[in-house]
């Protein structure tokens, strides 16, 4: 719903795909994270881009490089 806050759709995302990837692949938090009982950091980042067409959109994004190391 457009009045609940973007920070709880988020949270949401995170502990439903959290739980699911947890349970698909048992082996990556043992791996990966040390067996904490988070799979997720607690930040997220968000963007609007108004007036453009998601063509447009998926042409900027496919366009953008790499960072180097």
């Amino acid at each position: 719903k457009p009045d609940h806050p973007l920070s709880t759709l988020i949270g949401n995302l995170k502990t439903v795909s959290s739980r699911l990837i947890r349970k698909e692949f048992p082996g990556l938090a043992s791996k990966y994270f040390y067996n904490k009982p988070y799979f997720w950091t607690g930040s997220y980042f968000v963007a609007s881009c108004g007036g453009v067409t998601v063509e447009q959109l998926k042409k900027y994004v496919e366009q953008q490089t790499t960072p180097e190391n």
